[in-house]
């Protein structure tokens, strides 16, 4: 039954997608960042259904003409960067060809698939409904590990479908933690009570059930995201005491065992998955060290013969940190790139609200600048410990940031063209009656 009702959805939204372009680039987002095709399990699982949707949107591309240009900003050059070096580091990496490609495949498409989002999210209407599929892909799962915590006392765990970035627990909880800004700009730019009172509901049960995937990183990551998000809200009162409540609360209805998991972070050194990531990062920094240029390629630390050579004793396995993972894979030049694209989603976000500030009619790009910024707070402190480097749904939020300034920025021209036009229409009247 699942199969027929995502191929009854799916096949409809392709034909739509070779008619309309924009409807293929949110297909392709979804089925990327929620992969439902691995929810069901006959016929509708093994077709490439991303790949589908990006060959619909570019045939969709070319029948309507669109997009007119590319869009060209610090975020897609640095993207574009990024894609040139690790096709440089593929060539020359230390590790297998077949565990090299794969990967570079797998990125090289994230990264053109983003390209051609942000030559389409010209408009204001494009931008929300692209947060609205970020929202419904990852808010599916919290809103259903938010029931099955709170239904099971918190005794399981909260997972991802299989073979996918979100199927690790941590992987999850992280994507959840960043949606939840999101959700929060959806409430306050929603028009309808009963969608704001849903998003709500929404956050609530995604909160849950971040601490139901009983993730210690995200745990973290929740208290830094929380912090910002209070800094970056309205009523700082309010929203400071709600914050609070909704923490205090879910924590509270944790059972011991997850308490107990919580407390091993006190004595990290006795722990062997905390001992094992610290010395798997020893191993990624050292290849680096041999390597500072172009680093040992993808998947070098996951082949046991080159991490005995750099770091003897240690076990091969991912590195689990955002920072060394593009550092000991692509050296100093490519972590360059790779932080330059962060560096330069932050910037987009505060020139965007710079550009919005005080201005009613641009309360929308206000918000939405900060509440990216909690997000991005959260994808980094979450991404410390995890490997989340290549992740197209946060990379998403950055061409979604970048595409609302741009947007901003054409209508203040517009704005200031208007203005130029009637000035200079009532100064030829005038002269005329003289």
């Amino acid at each position: 039954m699942r199969d027929i009702v995502f191929f009854g959805i799916c096949a409809p939204w392709l034909v739509l997608a070779t008619i309309s372009p924009f409807a293929g680039i949110l297909i392709w987002s979804w089925i990327s960042f929620m992969n439902p095709h691995q929810l069901v399990w006959g016929f509708a699982r093994t077709p490439p259904w991303a790949m589908l949707a990006f060959m619909a949107t570019v045939v969709g591309c070319v029948l309507a003409g669109e997009p007119k240009r590319a869009a060209l900003n610090s975020v897609t050059v640095l993207l574009l960067a990024f894609l040139a070096w690790i096709t440089l580091t593929s060539m020359i990496a230390l590790a297998p060809p077949s565990a090299v490609w794969p990967m570079w495949d797998r990125v090289m498409k994230v990264i053109l698939g983003l390209l051609l989002t942000a030559a389409l999210l010209t408009s204001r209407d494009r931008i929300h409904a692209m947060v609205w599929m970020m929202v419904l892909s990852l808010g599916y799962f919290g809103v259903r590990g938010g029931i099955f915590t709170l239904v099971t006392g918190g005794g399981h765990i909260v997972l991802g479908p299989e073979q996918t970035m979100i199927a690790d627990r941590n992987h999850l909880a992280v994507g959840m933690l960043i949606s939840i800004p999101l959700m929060n700009w959806l409430r306050l730019h929603s028009k309808y009570r009963l969608i704001r009172i849903g998003l709500i509901a929404a956050m609530g049960l995604t909160l849950v059930a971040v601490l139901g995937s009983q993730s210690r990183g995200a745990l973290l990551a929740l208290i830094a995201t929380g912090g910002v998000l209070w800094l970056r809200s309205r009523g700082k009162v309010v929203s400071g005491i709600a914050i609070v409540a909704a923490v205090a609360g879910a924590i509270a209805f944790m059972p011991q065992t997850w308490v107990s998991r919580m407390e091993t972070m006190q004595n990290y050194e006795e722990d062997a998955s905390a001992t094992g990531r610290i010395l798997i990062w020893m191993s990624a920094y050292e290849m680096a060290r041999e390597r500072p240029l172009t680093g040992g390629g993808f998947r070098a630390v996951y082949q046991q013969e080159i991490v005995d050579r750099l770091t003897p004793g240690v076990a091969a396995r991912a590195t689990h940190s955002i920072w060394f993972e593009v550092l000991g894979e692509h050296g100093w030049v490519g972590f360059g790139i790779w932080f330059a694209l962060l560096l330069a989603g932050i910037w987009q976000t505060f020139r965007l609200a710079a550009l919005a500030r005080g201005q009613p009619k641009l309360r929308w790009a206000w918000d939405l600048a900060r509440m990216s910024q909690v997000s991005i707070v959260a994808y980094m402190a979450g991404g410390t410990f995890l490997s989340l480097s290549y992740w197209d749904y946060f990379w998403t939020l950055l061409v979604v940031v970048a595409a609302a300034r741009a947007v901003v920025l054409r209508q203040a021209r517009q704005e200031t063209e208007r203005v130029r036009t009637v000035a200079t229409g009532g100064w030829r009247s005038r002269a005329q009656a003289a």
